[in-house]
């Protein structure tokens, strides 16, 4: 196991990179396919690294707590090496319930994790409509199809680094909750911390 650091490229304002990627639930994804929500938090993540796992429990809960929020993990370790991370086994992971976010998407190829310059899991990026409405007004107005996610929270979940600690603060959900009240995300981007990913070419 190498221990790493998220040390993202993307800076606060970026448009997320688009995705088309296969989910264990046998469908495509892409960042269209996350529309309707106001926020998208997407997280590269997998089965087998301890720090990884520690965080199921919370991502499980974030997407079920929030309704206007989608939470996806993306799995693109090599699954040739370690083949705890194949589509097969995340596909248990969910069917045994380990894991219940809304989409759990496999990037074989690796581009999209190098596109948004992920490094560790789990490595969350959380992302806001480009053009927010105001909570009183999102259930009239219609949404512009134009708009982008865009990145304005990158860095840990909450302040339980090692897989065994206990957290105190969840970042996660300050940020959250601030993007769903229509306010500005005042964080530290302070760097998750995790298992490298497992890349095809190491």
């Amino acid at each position: 196991m190498v221990l790493q650091e998220s040390d993202t490229e993307l800076e606060a304002g970026d448009a997320a990179p688009d995705f088309e990627l296969p989910g264990v639930d046998g469908e495509t994804y892409t960042l269209e396919s996350f529309a309707d929500s106001e926020a998208l938090l997407l997280v590269f993540t997998c089965n087998h690294c301890p720090y990884a796992q520690a965080k199921f429990d919370l991502l499980n809960e974030l997407a079920e707590e929030y309704d206007d929020v989608s939470v996806v993990g993306i799995n693109p370790n090599d699954a040739e090496e370690y083949p705890e991370d194949s589509l097969e086994k995340m596909q248990e992971f969910v069917d045994e319930g380990r894991i219940r976010y809304d989409a759990y998407l496999r990037d074989e190829s690796q581009d999209v994790a190098a596109e948004y310059g992920a490094v560790c899991t789990p490595d969350p990026f959380l992302f806001e409509r480009a053009a927010p409405r105001a909570a009183e007004n999102r259930a009239a107005e219609p949404r512009d199809e134009d708009d982008e996610f865009r990145l304005v929270y990158q860095g840990r979940l909450d302040d339980a680094l090692n897989p065994d600690d206990q957290p105190t603060r969840f970042h996660i959900r300050e940020a959250i909750d601030a993007v769903l009240a229509g306010e500005d995300v005042d964080l530290e981007w302070q760097p998750s911390q995790g298992c490298s990913i497992k890349w095809k070419d190491d």
